[in-house]
């Protein structure tokens, strides 16, 4: 089985006149939930092989606070993360194939419809996704040609602050 650790940005600063929403910050409350979202990680043992990351602030600042608690793993920035539908996020997973656990830290509505997708085929089922969520899914090993399909994948973990 393959692991898909899926973390939601922490609580960020709302924008401030002028500001563009790619470059809000982490708020002093969403950095906490970070290091407790990074505590939660390696308490698990959930170690990512590879990060995939939103280019947003938010996102890498809520990674950044993650890896200075669980280490290093190696990482990507991902333009499409950001305002990503389910179908985009499954492209993304279908390209990492060969990495047995990996980190993809985005955003919803996104992530949480990708979570109900992955576990129970529809879209429909997804229950929401807080700030500094994690969900983590199993899905089985495929060959490199199949389709990761809606339904494939199995919730394993799910965790907030």
């Amino acid at each position: 089985m393959r692991e898909v650790i899926l973390l939601r940005h922490a609580h960020a600063e709302p924008a401030s006149t002028g500001q563009a929403d790619i470059d809000r910050p982490l708020s002093p409350v969403g950095l906490a939930e970070a290091e407790a979202a990074g505590r939660w990680l390696l308490a698990q043992g959930l170690q990512p092989d590879r990060v995939l990351c939103s280019p947003s602030r938010r996102t890498r600042e809520t990674l950044e606070a993650v890896l200075a608690v669980t280490g290093y793993a190696e990482q990507r920035l991902e333009p499409a993360i950001y305002e990503a539908t389910p179908g985009t996020l499954i492209g993304l997973l279908q390209e990492q194939g060969e990495v047995e656990r990996l980190l993809l830290v985005g955003h919803n509505p996104g992530l949480e419809r990708l979570v109900a997708l992955l576990d129970t085929g529809q879209t429909t089922d997804y229950r929401g996704m807080p700030p500094a969520g994690v969900a983590v899914l199993a899905l089985p090993e495929l060959p490199a040609s199949a389709a990761i399909e809606p339904g494939l994948g199995r919730l394993t973990a799910y965790w907030w602050p």
